[in-house]
């Protein structure tokens, strides 16, 4: 019985030994063909690159021809916008003018009204004293020879002042008509030339839309060129970062497989030792100690608290695909946790993602990525090793989001930009 101890030891050690080479092995196949796979993709994605710069020096090419166009139709533009305000000042003048000749108008027509009211009096004198009989008696009932010269020069000068008085009203009103009609005519002249304007200016603006909205598309394509090459960049670094993560994560589990050889080692020594104490106690035979090699469980623990507000999967009918799952909760201090142990691949501040942790794990010789985005901070930083439970950050609302909530991601695999190593948290975390 003393025998079967020590053989029994070297089985164990030599199957853990086995174990231990084999996950060596694991590690390693694993970490080089994720390793290759990122390399694969960081070429690809430099390619893609350089073609989005090619097609961004392109659109500014065009660009620059819709401007310069924009810039001669701004200046005819500009012309015609002068030409219309010395229009309009012109007919501003003549309006003045015209209003000028009315105010005339109204004092001459009171003349004549005026002089409508003498006539009128004269008219109604000769009718009531018998005409011109009565102008005869005036010169013949003249006392004296010079009395009659008086009277004769009376008459004709009343006569000729009725002459000049019709004469005046005749005159006046002929002269302004006139002048009416001709700052009628010229105004109506400006009217017309200032339609003529106008609608150069309509057709101007048209032509300065249209080019402006040209010239807002090509920016925009551009704009989202410059979004594209920015991603691709974004994911370059990455894909950088989770290699680097990789090696580190394959190193922390060899040291957590070498820990745990050293501690199931010294175990089983210090079971050995408290076997052969009670077999020196007791010389019976005592059973074999039974015990379980220890495993990392694939499980992961829910990072945050709170409901999922959007599920894992295609949504919106069908058109927009979710590659994780939303958290929502109320409130403020909301802990984000790793749900599983890992090494930080990248702890920064994404346009898309907003302040985002990314992790890589190996678990049981599988690498897994999860993603935890949209933080109102972070509390770990790039290359750091945490501990499933660790807080990571607190709960936000950063970067493309629309509501306070945690977009968690969990990839088996490397996370890549097509999401395609994506799977559904909910079966793994409990």
């Amino acid at each position: 019985m003393e025998e079967a101890i020590p053989l029994k030891s070297k089985v164990i050690k030599g199957l853990l030994s086995l174990s231990i080479g084999l996950s060596a092995f694991t590690y390693t196949s694993a970490n080089a063909q994720t390793l290759s796979e990122i390399h694969k993709k960081q070429a690809e994605n430099q390619a893609k690159k350089e073609e989005k710069n090619a097609e961004i020096k392109d659109v500014q090419g065009k660009q620059d021809q819709v401007l310069e166009e924009l810039q001669k139709i701004e200046s005819t533009l500009q012309k015609t916008l002068n030409d219309i305000q010395t229009k309009k000042t012109e007919i501003d003048e003549t309006k003045n003018e015209i209003q000028s000749l009315k105010d005339q108008i109204v004092k001459i027509q009171k003349r004549i009204k005026e002089r409508d009211a003498i006539l009128k009096e004269r008219v109604r004198s000769m009718y009531e004293s018998g005409g011109a009989v009565k102008y005869l008696d005036v010169v013949l009932g003249s006392r004296s020879f010079g009395d009659f010269l008086d009277r004769l020069i009376s008459l004709n000068m009343i006569a000729e002042s009725d002459k000049s008085i019709l004469e005046d009203q005749k005159r006046d009103k002929a002269a302004v008509e006139q002048d009416k009609k001709q700052v009628e005519q010229k105004l109506n002249s400006l009217n017309a030339k200032l339609q003529e304007l106008n609608e150069l200016n309509s057709e101007l603006s048209a032509q300065k839309e249209a080019k402006n909205r040209l010239s807002a598309s090509l920016k925009k394509k551009e704009t989202h060129l410059h979004e594209d090459v920015t991603s691709i960049e974004e994911k370059n670094e990455i894909l950088a970062a989770q290699e680097k993560a990789v090696k580190e994560e394959m190193e922390r589990a060899k040291r957590e497989a070498e820990q745990r050889k050293r501690e199931e080692a010294a175990r089983k020594e210090a079971a050995k030792r408290a076997a052969q104490q009670e077999q020196r106690k007791d010389s019976a035979p005592s059973p074999a100690p039974t015990h379980s090699e220890p495993s990392v469980s694939a499980n992961f623990i829910w990072p945050a608290n709170g409901y999922v507000s959007s599920p894992f999967g295609k949504r919106f009918g069908g058109s927009d695909f979710h590659p994780g799952i939303d958290i929502a909760a109320a409130g403020a201090n909301n802990q984000i946790s790793a749900a599983a142990s890992g090494t930080v691949a990248r702890s920064y501040l994404s346009s898309s993602y907003g302040n985002v942790v990314f992790v890589s794990s190996y678990i049981d010789g599988q690498l897994y990525t999860t993603v935890y985005a949209h933080m109102s901070e972070r509390a770990v930083s790039t290359g750091q090793s945490v501990t499933q439970g660790q807080r990571l950050g607190t709960m936000g609302n950063t970067g493309h989001s629309t509501g306070q909530h945690l977009h968690f991601e969990l990839h088996k695999g490397e996370w890549n930009y097509a999401k395609s190593n994506a799977v559904n948290p909910i079966p793994y975390l409990h």
